[in-house]
């Protein structure tokens, strides 16, 4: 048996540290987020509404048409609404009369603000019109 003391280290010695796995663990998280990370910008978008291919538009006693302006304004079945609230859009919406199977169409200008349309459905959900569909012209009629 060999009973030999190990040599010891100087004071001036110090351990080593050893960063292969260390850099080795880094790659792979850096290869993760690499892989697993979107790239995408918003500002870059791009968007004409609305367009689509329709059937031309006819007059069924189980529609409700609500229609919104560029600038926020709204009217029921061609009637104006006083208001730019949902409570004037769920009075004038139950002023129509419409049965629970009615379809509310929302016919909104392409430059209508969103929060407009918004409103719209809101105003349907709270008069328990559920069957809602949005109006769009044809790419012919929209000028392209």
């Amino acid at each position: 048996m060999n009973f030999r003391q190990r040599e010891r280290r100087g004071a001036s010695e110090a351990p080593e540290i050893n960063l292969i796995p260390f850099i080795d663990v880094l790659l792979v998280v850096l290869i993760f987020l690499m892989l697993s990370t979107t790239y995408s910008k918003f500002t870059e978008l791009q968007l004409q509404l609305p367009v689509a291919d329709a059937e031309a538009q006819r007059d069924r006693p189980k529609e409700v048409i609500v229609a919104v302006t560029a600038d926020g304004r709204y009217q029921v079945n061609q009637q104006s609404v006083a208001g730019r609230d949902v409570a004037a859009l769920v009075q004038a919406l139950g002023d129509t009369r419409a049965g629970k199977d009615s379809v509310v169409i929302i016919s909104a200008d392409a430059a209508a603000p969103h929060q407009a349309v918004i409103r719209v459905l809101e105003a349907a959900r709270r008069s328990g019109l559920n069957q809602i569909t949005f109006a769009a012209q044809t790419p012919t009629a929209a000028g392209r």
